[in-house]
């Protein structure tokens, strides 16, 4: 690690401008929560494992930013040389910038790893002390990597009408509307569940997210998919073409938003299929009429927003999220159908687990009055541990209709490691099981006709007065929110006290969100809630 803060801090002073800071960012190209492996630099760089957070280097310091989620695991993760910064608790980091960083600084950072709404944030911030904002023409951190993991070369998968429940069609027909509504004549989209799911496809390019790497760009008679080339057989081309949408290179899009920028983006072939059904004079007064690029201050990167008139550019969030959020009937079936198998997979853990308890430990059993608290083992041969019981769990996931993996690492946690949000645990160091401690699973999977994610806290012994108070707490919060009768337009976050009244009143609560939508076959976290 130190070996890596010193080749970074070398390549700082010798990039032009010199640089007194640089950022790492979590995100990949395309912001995205979860990334693969090869777009993990924050990770690699810090050592710190949680899938939120931020690092920040300067010539003397190294300091990590990450929410509550993340606050025990960051702490025994980062090495003495990183600062830990709590969000919530210690100055924002455009705020410590700012204050800390001298007059005229100039913090360099990869421009395609950085959304437009952080990117002016921290510039706003950096205008008192007339410091600036540095895009690096390429990322430092890859510079430094020498073992980075290569590209994903994985294959584009159709993902089939009788599961997406629409059709390209459809979509790209209710997109274009969209468009001509806000007087826009094109949209990039960056996000890959979007992209996704606008163009029915799936991948395998993150794990536990069945995307595929991949921009989108679409105008009145044009839909674009940038994707590696190598990654698209001649079936899904076809799939592409007789949908009206043309494939090109992944990195041709940075050329591509600056001719969209000027009007001059065309058609390269001709694509088979529905185009939008605009032609002769109609295009030529749409296109006099409608200026506006629209992006995703939240999901479009610097780097692509940096080639467009910044006052020909809609701000906007992405029509697709809302449109991808609400469910058709043929999703909303396979939604159903995911979790009742997924739910039959998690009783059989349960059986299975309740079992292995009373063999191996001594417990009395989940489903039994009696409590055998503080029994002997009765085996001294075998043992359950968080990891040996999460592969059980997925095995019995595995069984199932539809199955394509897990949605996210399966968080199986035992006593004091409950309390880490995210934990993670690991086969040599993980803990094992224990009749009288709490056990807490938190998991879900990826099914070809939806996407689950849920948890379940149980005890095979005698639980404390205070566990049972906090358990308690947490059904009773659970009930109040479920009950809630609230007026038409009300967003989570005015709901979210319903489920922590409860918890506060013994002075607890809980450093994440309450809940967040749900992919279809896509990101189990699905939305903009900033802390799932």
């Amino acid at each position: 690690m130190a070996d890596t803060l010193s080749a970074l801090r070398s390549l700082m002073a010798s990039h032009s401008p010199p640089l007194d800071a640089l950022v790492v960012p979590s995100e990949d190209y395309h912001q995205s929560e979860y990334v693969s492996a090869r777009d993990k630099r924050r990770e690699f760089v810090s050592g710190f494992t949680g899938s939120a957070g931020l690092a920040l280097i300067t010539m003397k310091k190294a300091l990590l930013w990450t929410d509550g989620r993340y606050f025990l695991q960051a702490a025994k993760e980062l090495s003495d040389q990183w600062n830990l910064m709590r969000i919530g608790e210690d100055p924002a980091v455009d705020v410590w910038m700012a204050d800390n960083l001298p007059k005229e600084a100039a913090i360099g950072v990869d421009p395609w790893c950085v959304s437009i709404d952080t990117a002016k944030r921290w510039e706003h911030a950096f205008a008192k002390k007339q410091q600036k904002l540095v895009q690096t023409s390429k990322n430092l951190v890859d510079e430094v990597w020498k073992n980075q993991p290569p590209p994903e070369i994985n294959p584009v998968i159709i993902h089939p009408l009788e599961f997406s429940g629409r059709s390209i069609k459809d979509k790209l027909n209710d997109l274009r509307e969209n468009l001509k509504q806000e007087k826009a004549r094109g949209i990039i989209i960056t996000a890959l569940d979007e992209v996704a799911w606008l163009y029915n496809i799936r991948g395998s390019d993150v794990s536990y997210c069945p995307v595929v790497h991949a921009f989108a760009i679409v105008t009145s008679n044009l839909a674009l998919l940038y994707v590696d080339k190598r990654k698209v057989s001649s079936e899904v081309l076809s799939y592409m073409e007789e949908n009206g949408i043309e494939v090109r290179e992944y990195g041709a899009v940075s050329s591509d938003v600056a001719l969209l920028a000027s009007n001059q983006l065309n058609t390269l072939s001709a694509v088979k299929g529905t185009q939008a059904e605009v032609t002769g004079n109609d295009t030529k007064e749409m296109k006099n009429e409608l200026e506006l690029i629209w992006a995703d201050p939240t999901s479009c990167c610097y780097a692509l927003y940096s080639k467009l008139d910044a006052d020909k550019v809609l701000l906007r969030p992405s029509p697709l999220a809302l449109a991808k959020a609400i469910k058709n009937p043929v999703e909303l079936e396979g939604l159903k159908r995911a979790h009742v198998r997924d739910g039959a997979a998690v009783v059989q853990y349960l059986v299975w687990l309740d079992h292995q308890m009373r063999e191996i430990y001594g417990a009395s059993g989940y489903f039994l009055a009696d409590v055998g608290a503080n029994k002997k083992k009765h085996s001294e041969t075998m043992k359950l541990t968080e990891v040996t019981a999460s592969d059980k769990l997925e095995g019995f996931r595995a069984s199932k209709e539809h199955f394509r993996g897990l949605s996210f690492p399966t968080i199986s946690s035992v006593g004091p490691n409950a309390a880490i949000i995210h934990y993670a645990p690991q086969a040599e160091t993980c803990a094992e099981l224990d009749p009288d401690r709490i056990y807490l699973f938190d998991s879900g999977a990826q099914y070809v006709d939806g996407t689950t994610d849920i948890t379940r806290t149980v005890h095979f012994g005698k639980p404390s007065e205070h566990e049972k108070a906090c358990y308690t707490a947490v059904l009773k919060g659970h009930i109040a929110l479920g009950n809630a009768h609230f007026p038409n337009g009300t967003n989570g976050n005015a709901l979210d006290i319903l489920a922590r009244v409860p918890l506060w009143k013994y002075g607890l609560d809980y450093r994440h969100g309450t809940g967040h939508g749900i992919g279809s076959y896509l990101n189990v976290h699905e939305g903009k809630t900033p802390f799932n």
